[in-house]
């Protein structure tokens, strides 16, 4: 029996245990779901909710699809430099869903859990575009079962409310430089986990025809002083 139970554990067979809150680190019936979320003591991933809000969900939104993605490589860009601070930053993903339990979220994993527990002590006391940041160990291990496959082959007929992970994808340009840069500064320096307080802001980014590629949706709020 206990072989049982270790084996559907999580699964949508464990009727104890919700399968969507350990399969993609959330669930849409939040604490009014009827089975469990238990939040995991330690782990290689970390989740930050409702941080990206993209300008295309505004009907008032006038960009184009190259400002938006400028735009959207402008945040990724600066999360992911925030992030490798911490430790050794395996993966980072940032959700295109719009339904309440996943909009807007960053998950991040990193190769040790002290890395990834570091991270979320120093972000818990962190501002970022005049909000306050809000992060939790998550039980996330595999992203391949979290993202919507359906959505990868554009077949998703549920679009932003579905429940499994839409991904916001940067351009592969900047991943490539980031992932090679995260490889340079471990090599020269130390990673540091101490970190700060304080608040940061989007980076600027500049496009090809020079204007800033920085969301205005990420500026203004109260920030909290160094």
């Amino acid at each position: 029996m206990a072989s049982h139970l270790a084996n559907i554990f999580g699964t949508e067979q464990d009727r104890v245990n919700c399968s969507f809150y350990y399969k993609i680190g959330a669930c849409r019936h939040g604490d009014r779901c009827s089975r469990k979320h238990i939040k995991p003591p330690f782990s290689q991933t970390i989740l930050l909710p409702n941080v990206y809000h993209n300008p295309a969900n505004d009907p008032s939104c006038k960009l184009g699809e190259k400002e938006l993605q400028d735009g959207f490589d402008a945040v990724y860009e600066d999360l992911y430099c925030e992030l490798c601070k911490f430790g050794h930053l395996l993966e980072l993903h940032v959700c295109d869903n719009v339904g309440d339990h996943l909009i807007g979220n960053v998950y991040a994993r990193y190769e040790w859990e002290t890395e990834a527990q570091a991270a979320v002590d120093n972000l818990n006391e962190r501002w970022y575009a005049g909000r306050p940041l809000y992060a939790e160990l998550s039980p996330v291990t595999d992203f391949r079962e979290a993202c919507c496959r359906q959505n990868e082959n554009g077949e998703c007929n549920r679009g932003g409310f579905c429940n499994f992970m839409h991904l916001r994808l940067a351009s592969k340009d900047l991943t490539s430089s980031l992932r090679a840069g995260q490889r340079l500064e471990r090599r020269l320096n130390p990673p540091k986990t101490d970190g700060g307080q304080g608040g940061w802001q989007p980076g600027q980014r500049k496009s090809r025809n020079g204007r800033s590629a920085s969301p205005s949706w990420a500026k203004g709020g109260e920030e909290r002083r160094r």
